[in-house]
């Protein structure tokens, strides 16, 4: 490990088994692997972090987090640092009128969203009129999602006008996790007798048109709120609501035993509207995620219960990444290929026998969509291959085909996303206009979603197009649109144009943020048992990447799996006053195929005794009561240079 010896800095002489050998150049500049470029989190606090023994401070350091009490929080962070439910603009209000229908026997229905964060904060509220309100008739608490398809997200004015009829007097019609650009519907609510309470956290809309006329509005981000973290998920601000809603029935901040009960099993639901919605895992929604999680496995409500099972989850424990890779795409396959409306019934029904049914349904539902997904991933593939949308010349895929399904085009996005690095959307025939509309230039609809790459804003892009669209909505990564099939070509041309004078040559490259330099020495069982108290991962606290110099591989990489897509990789780390044989083992998830059609060939080159340098998350592997450290292979790099 060759380099200027006044770059490097040095470890006091008694410190041998605990050195750090952080190259300070190293972190000044960005170094390519095979598949990532590998950027230091955070270049100036390379001296600081060389002053802790502790791994999992000089992670926390790189991620900003410098004061001990502030680390100490992270790491174990307590109930009571949820902040107090009267704080959130509009949620006294709210409470007080939701609290006021239980009195008076007034029907209430809770408008939700056909997603994860919309089920369960539909889940959240329900639960709690209910424990408040356990005498209330049947269809005195009703729920409500639109289909995705046929209705689309949010809140809309025919639903209103249908929901407004099922009760005399009208029901409280209260939304989560939609409704704050809501104007049309909230007129047509106040038209028709309905007090409209919208629970949300999505953008807010332009200050210059004001807000939707609703009874109540209760969202953490409100002009002139003071409530100190904007960035709850809609199950959080149901959370948020559902908690007032307890004080002020009881006249008291201090709750009765079983309401206390209930809040805290709560918070299994709202633990998946914060992971399955990516919000940032931080402050209190890394508090509802811990705590929730840990209720989530052993959850007194039957459907979630049912729902683990159906998924499988034999372990102790359900982390963040089994609410992502199997709960939540099993909720939304409801709304992609049925209706959410089930996923809904699963969550609010009592029914043993129900809830293993409609589990065991939306399993099967998902492991259709998987289906559909590869099929459309592999079509749109193929597409972008053959039309040369993956050459540098073409730094955006855009596509249609009239037989893909609108419900899943979005997460066949991520998938090219993850292969080619760069912006892709996807369209299909969505049908007919209105004849009516006059001025319809031409008689077939398209639909479709985006998803983008990190530097390049999907919703930029389509402002930049928009005479050629009918109408789209989104943000940075992700986005939806509507155009006639005849504007169609010159949409596409349009965007790859605004793509091509966007993005860089570095762009199409993925990035990984490197949290530390470490060694093989210093990956101890206790140093990253420290390290998995940052659990939950997440959005703004991901896994720790972990960079490792001077390595050389023991041995050939193995093929792993039943199909051998993934390999195993053993390293060794030749260090002074060590003695050179340490064999520390790495799992490359799908990485055979990677290698195998990489340009330079490198598995070709990866034999015994070939200096490395890796990126890694580390793990602690148990089997048959043992306990080890191994790591999750992240990119690699050929040399030591």
């Amino acid at each position: 490990m060759s380099t200027d010896s006044s770059t490097r800095i040095r470890e006091p002489a008694d410190r041998a088994d605990s050195v750090y050998r952080l190259r300070v150049t190293r972190y000044a500049h960005t170094v390519k692997g095979l598949i990532r470029r590998w950027i230091p989190r955070s270049p100036n606090a390379v001296a600081a972090l060389a002053s802790t023994s502790r791994l999992v401070d000089r992670v926390l350091a790189a991620r900003g987090w410098t004061d001990s009490d502030a680390r100490s929080l992270f790491l174990d962070p307590k109930l009571s640092h949820l902040r107090d439910p009267a704080s959130l603009p509009g949620v006294d209000r709210a409470a007080e009128r939701l609290l006021e229908a239980l009195r008076a026997d007034q029907t209430i229905v809770i408008y939700g969203d056909y997603d994860v964060d919309g089920v369960t904060a539909t889940a959240v509220l329900f639960h709690t009129l209910r424990a408040l309100r356990p005498d209330a008739r049947p269809d005195q608490i009703l729920t409500y999602v639109p289909h995705r398809i046929e209705e689309g997200y949010g809140l809309n004015a025919d639903a209103i006008e249908e929901l407004a009829a099922v009760s005399s007097p009208p029901p409280v019609i209260v939304s989560v996790d939609c409704g704050v650009t809501a104007f049309e519907p909230a007129r047509r609510a106040r038209t028709l007798g309905v007090d409209l309470i919208i629970t949300d956290h999505h953008n807010l809309p332009d200050p210059a048109d004001g807000l939707p006329d609703a009874f109540a509005i209760v969202h953490p981000r409100l002009p002139g709120s003071e409530y100190g973290f904007g960035e709850l998920c809609g199950a959080g601000v149901a959370y948020k609501l559902a908690w007032r809603l307890c004080t002020m029935s009881c006249g008291s901040d201090r709750v009765p035993p079983d309401i206390r009960t209930l809040l805290v099993d709560l918070l299994a639901f709202a633990s998946l509207g914060v992971i399955a919605d990516v919000v940032p895992l931080v402050d209190e929604n890394r508090v509802i995620a811990r705590f929730g999680l840990d209720r989530v496995k052993h959850s007194c409500f039957v459907g979630l219960e049912a729902l683990v099972r159906a998924s499988k989850l034999d372990g102790d424990t359900v982390s963040s990444s089994d609410v992502g890779f199997r709960l939540a795409p099993r909720l939304n396959a409801a709304g992609r290929l049925g209706h959410a409306a089930e996923a809904v019934e699963l969550f609010t029904t009592a029914d043993r026998a129900r809830a293993k049914a409609i589990a065991e349904r939306l399993s099967a539902q998902n492991d259709e969509r998987r289906k559909v997904e590869q099929r459309i991933a592999e079509q749109a593939q193929a597409m972008a291959l053959e039309s040369g949308m993956t050459g540098r010349n073409q730094r955006a895929i855009v596509l249609a085909h009239d037989q893909w399904h609108p419900g899943v085009v979005g997460i066949a996005c991520s998938r090219l996303v993850d292969r080619f690095c760069r912006p892709v959307i996807l369209l299909c025939k969505s049908g007919s206009p209105d004849p009516s509309a006059a001025d319809a230039p031409s008689p077939i609809m398209y639909s479709g979603s985006g998803r983008s790459i990190n530097g390049y804003s999907l919703h930029a892009g389509l402002t930049a197009c928009a005479a050629h669209l009918e109408r789209f909505g989104g943000h940075d990564m992700a986005a939806g649109l509507h155009l006639y099939e005849v504007k169609l070509p010159g949409f596409i041309e349009s965007f790859i144009a605004h793509a091509n004078a966007s993005i860089t040559d570095d762009m199409l490259v993925p990035a990984v943020e490197i949290d530390a330099d470490t060694t093989l020495a210093d990956l101890r069982l206790n140093e990253v048992r420290l390290l998995e108290c940052m659990a939950p991962f997440g959005r703004d606290n991901p896994q720790p990447n972990l960079r490792i110099d001077g390595l050389r591989l023991r041995e050939a990489p193995r093929p792993m799996g039943a199909t051998g897509k993934h390999l195993a990789l053993t390293f060794g780390q030749d260090r002074p006053g060590a003695s050179g044989n340490a064999r520390f083992r790495v799992v490359a998830w799908n990485w055979a195929d990677r290698l195998h059609d990489h340009p330079d060939r490198p598995l070709e080159r990866l034999r015994s005794g070939v200096p490395v340098r890796a990126v890694i998350t580390p793990r602690i592997n148990s089997w048959n009561g043992s306990n080890t450290v191994e790591g999750e292979l992240v990119d690699l790099a050929i040399g030591n240079d």
